[in-house]
């Protein structure tokens, strides 16, 4: 996968010793403000614990501060967690958050085919990341769930202002945030946990590949099935994922709002990933057969084999041969990404020369999206800290890269 990808940078992006040596400390470091709030919730209990977490988390920022009208004090790791997040960081533009998010919007149903196909599944080819999903069992044991739950976060992110402090894409990515913190504390209780070849579970460079998954891997995907984007919306497009990435507890060192720069640093991560193994095999062929059990409301048995096979030619091109060998899923041909290249690519051109379809294409592309929401309805998705002891919804997409 690093190979593929060193053929689309300019210049030197191998590490030297010193970034080598700063990617290696990163597997040692989690989350020290999300740590704390489970700490306390653990130590509270956790069905206790969690409504007065959602309390904080839509009440105001500045009630925080003292004591609720009913006599309660925060607890100090919970105000400290909320109120960080309150905290715009000073690179923060509000203009190319809109606009990375309509681009978003625009690539339609194909952008989350994409996203899932590039981002998810070809990730599973980094086995060592893969153990916070096979121990959880996300993703084996009910892969429609966890891809629906995370479509409903992506689309949450996504929406216009939906990263506004108290939205919910900002609300919900602090909740996930919160279980990952949750995951990394039972996953590092276990004894058997390998932490001299694993790192933390959850630690800041995986937290890193599941943000590059969602901006860099994503355009990379989108321009490899026809699709144009200018530098700007791009750049657009990583500035909104750097914000998302920075609520959801990834160190700012470790992000980026340009596209070049998130190529390099995605080459990188890929370096220290470790191969293939089974975990690959049983995560790859789980996720296979996901369009299988999706409730469709008509042609239930034709359509769920016809976005299987889609998916499956979506990830041949994407990994090629060897990939698909890695991954256990069956030879196939990549004929559906043929088939539709030259449609996107005149598309997306139309759309850059002719500003009035932008809307147009905009608000086209997000009906389909949510209707690919629909078809994958989860009722409440990440509400609640019980679904996250059996696998967050993306502790398995810091593979994703």
């Amino acid at each position: 996968m690093a190979a593929r990808l060193r053929m689309l940078l300019r210049g030197d992006p191998e590490p030297d010793a010193d970034t080598w040596h700063a990617l290696g400390m990163a597997l040692w470091r989690g989350d020290p403000a999300a740590d704390a709030v489970v700490q306390w919730a653990q130590a509270h209990g956790l069905a206790r614990a969690w409504p007065v977490i959602e309390r904080a988390l839509a009440a105001n920022p500045a009630s925080l501060a003292a004591r609720t009208n009913d006599g309660f004090d925060w607890p100090a790791p919970l105000r400290a967690y909320v109120l960080q997040a309150h905290a715009r960081p000073p690179w923060l533009d509000d203009a190319r958050l809109r606009r990375g998010a309509r681009v978003l919007q625009a690539t339609g149903r194909h952008g989350m085919l994409v996203l899932r196909d590039a981002g998810l599944m070809a990730g599973y080819q980094a086995s060592a990341i893969n153990q916070t999903l096979v121990r959880t069992g996300a993703l084996e044991q009910g892969a429609q769930r966890r891809v629906a739950e995370t479509a409903q976060w992506w689309l949450a992110c996504t929406a216009d202002g939906g990263m506004a402090p108290g939205a919910p894409g900002f609300q919900l990515t602090l909740k996930v945030r919160l279980m990952h913190a949750l995951v990394r504390a039972r996953l590092q209780a276990q004894p058997d946990w390998d932490a001299a070849y694993l790192g933390l579970p959850i630690n800041q460079l995986d937290m890193q590949a599941t943000y590059l998954a969602f901006s860099t891997v994503q355009l990379l995907a989108l321009r490899m099935t026809g699709e144009w984007l200018s530098r700007r919306d791009a750049n657009a497009v990583m500035h909104l994922w750097r914000y998302i990435g920075w609520l959801m507890g990834v160190e700012d060192a470790l992000l980026c709002d340009d596209e070049a720069v998130g190529r390099v640093l995605l080459y990188r991560n890929l370096l220290s990933q470790a191969p293939s193994d089974d975990t690959s095999v049983k995560l790859g062929r789980a996720l296979m057969d996901e369009p299988l059990g999706r409730p469709y409301r008509w042609g239930r048995r034709w359509r769920g084999r016809f976005d299987r096979a889609r998916h499956l030619s979506l990830v041949r091109w994407f990994v090629g041969r060897q990939g698909m060998r890695n991954l256990g899923l069956p030879p196939t041909l990549p004929w559906y990404p043929l088939l539709v290249w030259l449609p996107h690519a005149v598309g997306s051109v139309s759309r850059w020369l002719l500003p009035p379809l932008r809307p147009l294409a905009r608000r086209w592309g997000r009906r389909q999206q949510l209707a690919h929401r629909e078809l994958m309805h989860v009722p409440d998705p990440v509400s609640s800290l019980p679904g996250a002891a059996k696998g967050c919804p993306h502790s398995g997409n810091r593979s994703a890269a």
